[in-house]
């Protein structure tokens, strides 16, 4: 990782074997996320949800949630296993964290998930935009 772009680091991918990642299917999860505005528009989305003095954003959290689901991941304490891996997901929120926001996200269902629904469908919109190379 040489510098942070969005909600993750970026991640340089070379093939000396050096500095293996676990996960490394994941890199592919976390660029689609940043390239497509998906962490961003994300993070934008929940900002009403984030407290004053809150070190992790609402919109990181719950994508760190997401990518723990698409890599196996069954419970929310499964983001234990971004934590292990900071230089392809940076800061990742500790269990209570992610379980607090969770409740607080549930207790606004209906304003959180329209706000959610919202950013993914503009992301969509966006990349649907994007040219096909044919």
């Amino acid at each position: 990782m040489k510098k942070r772009i969005g909600s993750y680091p970026r991640v340089r991918v070379e093939g000396g074997g050096r500095g293996v990642v676990s996960q490394a299917t994941a890199v592919l999860l976390v660029e689609t996320a940043r390239k497509s505005g998906l962490d961003q528009a994300i993070s934008e989305a929940l900002v009403p949800w984030r407290k004053p003095r809150a070190v992790h954003e609402p919109g990181k959290v719950l994508l760190d949630v997401a990518l723990a689901v698409a890599l196996g991941g069954d419970c929310l304490a499964d983001v234990g296993m971004l934590r292990a891996e900071p230089e392809v997901f940076g800061p990742v929120a500790s269990d209570p964290t992610v379980s607090r926001l969770i409740g607080t996200l549930a207790a606004g269902s209906t304003r959180a998930l329209a706000a959610i629904r919202a950013a993914r469908a503009e992301v969509r919109e966006h990349v649907c935009s994007w040219p096909t190379g044919r």
